[in-house]
C-alpha cells in the first residue's frame, strides 16, 4: 500500500509543466524536467548514524536524517516504514517524522504504513529551497527509510553546506526528546509525543552551528536502565551500542537489525561529545555507596570506549535535569578517569533540576521550557570549553 500526501504552503501554487517544446532556450541553458535521486552522500547531507541500503537511507537514532538545495519547482520525497509500520504491531511504537522546507515544518506526522510519498515543495516559478527530513522520534521503537526523491529542477540536487562545528550528543530519553510534546505527567510511553528537535541536544547545536549526531535511547544509563523494583537493569545500557549504527525493534528493510551494523567513527568526527547519562542508573544505585561506585568504575570504562574511537574529541559529562543525586559520582569518574589516562580534554557541568514553574512533559520529564533553558546553559559552557 502507498500513500501519496502533499503538504500545501503559503508559496505553493499548481505548477504548471514545462516542457522542451514549450521553451524557447539557447544550447547552453539546462531544461527544466522532472529528476530522480537516490539519498546517497553525492546528493543530500546526511545527518547523524544512517545507513544506506540499496536506494533508502535508513534511520534509527534520533534527529538522524538528510538535507539537501536544490533550484525548481517541486519536491517529492518517498518514505519507507520498517516491520513495526508494516506489520502495524505497536500503536505507541509508530515512526514520527518532521520534514522542513527552507526551516518551515511542513510535515509532522507518524509513519504508519510501508510506504508513503509526499509532495513537500511546488511552486509555479523557480526557486532555490532547503529540504530537510528528521527523525523525530527515537530508535528503539521503529526506524524509518528515506526513499527516491523527485524534483522538477535544472540543475541536480546538492547536500546542504557542512556547519560550522561538529558535537555528538549521547543520553538517554531526555536527549531523545520523550515527553516534550505532552503535559500529562501520568501519561503512557508513545512515540508521538517524542520531539527530539525541541530537546535540549538538538537546540544547543542549533545555537552554536553545529551539524550533530545522537545516540540516545529511552531508559537507557551505562550500568544500569530503569528499574523500578532497585534491581539492576543490565539490559538496557548505552555502551554496548554506542560502536553500531544503533538499536531497534523496527529493523531497516523489515529484515535487517539495527545493532549488528557497526558504526563508521570516520563517516562523523565530532570536535565535542556531550554525555549525558545517569538519570536512569539513579533508579538503580539511589544513595547506596557501592552501586555509585561501581556507577564511577562503569563510567570511566565508557569513557575509554568513547575516546577510543574519537581520539580528538573534547568530552563534556553532564547530568541532573530530571535529578541531579548521581552528579557528584559523574565528576568523580572525570576525575578518575584523568589520572588514569592522563587525558585532560574531558569536562563536567551539572544541569539545573528542573522546576515545576516550568512545566513538565510526559511521565514527569522535562518540558519545552526546561530544556530551552538547558541548551542555553549547555551552549554557555560550551562556548567557554572549546572556544566557539
Amino acid at each position: 500500500m502507498t500513500n501519496t500526501t502533499t503538504f500545501p504552503s503559503a508559496t505553493i501554487s499548481p505548477m504548471e509543466k514545462v516542457t522542451p517544446a514549450a521553451v524557447t532556450h539557447t544550447p547552453e541553458e539546462t531544461i527544466l524536467s522532472e529528476k530522480e535521486y537516490i539519498p546517497s552522500e553525492e546528493y543530500v547531507k546526511q545527518l547523524g548514524r544512517t545507513y544506506l541500503l540499496g536506494d533508502t537511507l535508513w534511520l534509527a537514532f534520533s534527529a538522524a536524517g538528510a538535507d539537501f538545495t536544490f533550484t525548481g519547482t517541486k519536491a517529492v520525497i518517498t518514505l519507507k516504514g520498517d516491520n513495526i509500520a508494516i506489520a502495524g504491531m505497536s500503536q505507541e511504537s509508530f515512526c514520527r517524522y518532521g520534514i522542513y522546507v527552507n526551516d518551515e515544518l511542513v510535515a509532522d506526522e507518524l509513519l504508519k504504513e510501508p510506504e508513503k510519498t509526499i509532495t513537500v515543495y511546488e511552486s509555479d516559478v523557480e526557486k532555490t529551497v532547503t529540504v530537510r527530513v528528521l527523525k523525530l522520534s527515537e530508535a528503539a521503537n521503529s526506524t524509518i527509510g528515506i526513499g527516491k526523491i523527485q524534483v522538477t529542477a535544472k540543475e541536480p540536487i546538492k547536500p546542504t553546506a557542512a556547519k560550522s562545528h561538529r558535537i555528538e550528543f549521547v543520553g538517554d530519553s531526555i536527549t531523545c526528546g520523550f515527553g516534550v510534546d505532552d503535559s500529562d505527567v501520568n501519561g503512557e510511553f508513545t512515540t508521538a509525543m517524542e520531539v527530539a528537535t525541541k530537546a535540549y541536544a538538538y537546540n544547543t547545536a542549533q545555537a552554536l552551528d553545529a551539524d550533530y549526531s545522537l545516540v540516545c535511547l529511552s531508559g537507557y544509563g551505562i550500568i544500569s536502565g530503569y528499574t523500578a523494583n532497585g534491581m539492576q537493569n543490565a539490559s538496557q545500557i548505552i555502551p554496548p551500542y554506542y560502536d553500531k549504527i544503533g538499536f531497534s525493534y523496527g529493523y531497516f528493510n523489515s529484515t535487517l537489525q539495527v545493532s549488528t551494523l557497526d558504526w563508521d567513527f570516520s563517516r562523523f568526527v565530532p570536535e565535542l561529545i556531550v554525555v549525558n547519562l545517569g538519570t536512569n542508573d539513579n533508579s538503580y544505585c539511589g544513595n547506596d555507596a557501592d552501586k555509585q561506585e561501581e556507577y564511577v568504575k562503569g563510567y570511566v570504562e565508557f569513557l575509554k570506549q568513547i575516546r577510543a574511537n574519537n581520539p580528538d574529541a573534547a568530552i563534556l559529562c553532564t547530568l541532573g535535569m530530571m535529578g541531579d543525586t548521581l552528579y557528584p559520582s559523574v565528576e568523580k569518574a572525570v576525575s578518575s578517569y584523568t589520572q588514569e589516562t592522563g587525558d585532560t580534554r574531558i569536562y563536567s557541568m551539572k544541569f539545573d533540576v528542573q522546576q515545576a514553574s516550568d512545566g513538565y512533559g510526559a511521565c514527569w520529564h522535562p518540558s519545552e521550557v526546561t530544556h530551552q533553558k538547558a541548551a542555553d546553559k549547555l551552549t554557555a559552557r560550551i562556548k567557554t570549553i572549546m572556544g566557539w
